[in-house]
């Protein structure tokens, strides 16, 4: 599968986020737990670079979890962001009963737009 490095990828590629030297030092989610990574503006919002969610989780889920965590969160980050679960793009589709479900020791990340001058 194809590698990219910025969050201008298409779906179905994937993204080296490990390539980060912030992300180097992730530590493996506790048992029954996923890790969720935060860059940009996401880091920024939630003031943390990452942390562990409790597993299984269904992915249409996420933004209501991370929205109950950190209030006004989806409007400010995660409606313009890109998500990818163990280095895969994917949709969020908030109420889609039939979606994936992140499972223990899984990585997903939030990848906000990128913009430079």
């Amino acid at each position: 599968m194809p590698r990219c490095t910025n969050s201008s990828c298409p779906m179905g590629t994937q993204i080296d986020i490990a390539a980060s030297p912030a992300m180097a030092s992730v530590p493996k989610p506790p048992k029954g737990h996923f890790n969720v990574l935060y860059f940009a503006s996401a880091s920024s919002y939630t003031g943390k670079d990452h942390e562990a969610l409790p597993a299984p989780l269904p992915l249409s889920k996420l933004f209501a979890e991370l929205e109950a965590r950190y209030p006004g969160v989806k409007a400010k980050v995660l409606d313009s962001c890109l998500v990818t679960v163990n280095l895969d793009y994917v949709e969020v589709t908030e109420g889609d009963a039939e979606g994936s479900l992140i499972q223990e020791a899984d990585e997903v990340a939030i990848i906000p737009p990128v913009s430079s001058g």
